[in-house]
């Protein structure tokens, strides 16, 4: 039998729900479910990225010839990058090489980067889906790399005509196109996400491999229950946040990947929800407060992974008396922080769920990838929202341009 390595739970009380709203989305989501499958099948639809028979524009073989290099940068924007920082910053500890992240524009760090690295002994892998994006054209030219035939810089773009295109040809650089139907968001199961793990050393088959658990087997009622649930709590535009608390430092970056996912697909015709991510035991400290007694505007998502260490404390030597901390193992000290969180959002009957990781492994966080994916997209759905455009941020980088011209 199947390990399960994902432990799910919603905690969202019929209280904040309202009950028409949860009959309606009930039955629009089979219907939605049925369009999904469809569309992953469709080569030229956004959700084909889910597909067991999704079509790499590259192959491991021509990937081989940059294996060599123990340092790669990695240059892009949001989606274009935030998946493959995830993912590295869960599996450092078993990656043998260095990577470097640019994914804003930072003088300060390009300054240092150029005088401390040897940039020849570099991977660098450029990423912009419309070969546009400004900050990753900013940080790629200022880096000052560029050579004709170049063995170690690899373009990700789309086929058409466009600054990075041209580069690459000109340049005469390895290219590969990026799916124009795949937007950066959901692009981390691509070539924009792949390709980096691959290089990591990662088992990018055995990431792909669980991505549709969610639609296929009993994953399906939680899956259908989220959904429901978060699109009623977004059509009632009364619960406005969600706080990501988020118990597992190496699911930070994974957490940013989901506040885009999340605020740049939902966030349209004055609805969405703001994540944030919060880290604990740290802000139990400083914001445990406001979850606890402030407004009632928010949903908690926890997050955790199930892992053991020998590390613990010590007190029979230091303080006379017994102390309730001798003997106890950090992990465990922090498990009881988690529980004793919950019992109270429970006691105080304030929304949450929980996403508890027994057993991170490169198909366990491809299930988490798509899970996120799949729930979005069917929450924009049941709510009429597009959950695959961002026109306002598209406005925000012509008046860039403008202001740059």
């Amino acid at each position: 039998m199947k390990k399960n390595n994902l432990k799910t739970e919603n905690y969202i009380q019929s209280k904040h729900l309202d009950k028409t709203l949860l009959s309606k989305f009930g039955k629009n989501f089979n219907i939605i479910e049925e369009r999904i499958n469809k569309d992953i099948k469709n080569p030229k639809h956004t959700l084909n990225v889910l597909s067991k028979n999704f079509e790499f524009n590259f192959s491991t073989k021509d990937l081989n010839k940059f294996k060599k290099f123990k340092k790669i940068a990695i240059i892009g924007m949001g989606g274009s990058i935030l998946g493959a920082n995830s993912i590295y910053e869960i599996f450092q500890s078993k990656i043998k090489k260095d990577f470097f992240f640019f994914d804003d524009i930072d003088p300060k760090k390009n300054f240092f980067f150029k005088k401390n690295e040897k940039l020849k002994k570099i991977l660098f892998i450029i990423i912009s889906k419309s070969g546009t994006t400004t900050e990753t054209l900013s940080n790629f030219l200022s880096l000052k790399i560029l050579k004709k035939k170049a063995k170690n810089i690899i373009i990700i773009s789309e086929k058409k005509e466009s600054p990075l295109q041209i580069i690459a040809r000109k340049y005469n650089l390895f290219f590969v196109e990026h799916k124009k139907n795949i937007g950066g968001r959901y692009s981390i199961l691509s070539e924009v996400g792949m390709i980096p793990a691959y290089l990591m050393g990662l088992n990018i088959f055995r990431l792909r491999s669980d991505i549709l658990n969610f639609l296929n087997n009993k994953k399906k009622i939680f899956l259908k229950d989220s959904v429901v649930k978060l699109a009623n709590l977004l059509e009632q535009r009364k619960i406005k946040n969600i706080i990501f608390l988020n118990y597992a430092p190496e699911l930070e970056k994974f957490l940013l990947w989901c506040q885009q996912l999340i605020a740049e697909s939902l966030g349209k015709k004055e609805k969405g929800f703001l994540p944030m991510i919060s880290s604990v035991p740290k802000d139990h400290h400083s914001l445990l407060q406001l979850y606890l007694d402030g407004p009632k505007d928010k949903l908690f998502h926890i997050f955790s992974i199930n892992s053991k260490t020998n590390e613990q404390v010590v007190t029979n030597k230091i303080l006379k008396n017994k102390y309730f901390l001798n003997k106890k193992k950090l992990n465990v000290i922090k498990e009881a922080q988690k529980n004793a969180l919950i019992q109270s959002l429970k006691k105080k009957e304030i929304p949450f769920r929980e996403f508890e990781i027994k057993n991170i492994s490169e198909t366990t966080l491809g299930e988490l990838f798509s899970y996120f994916m799949l729930e979005t997209i069917i929450i924009g759905e049941l709510t009429n929202i597009n959950p695959y455009n961002q026109p306002a941020v598209e406005q925000v980088k012509i008046l860039t341009k403008k202001n740059l011209t």
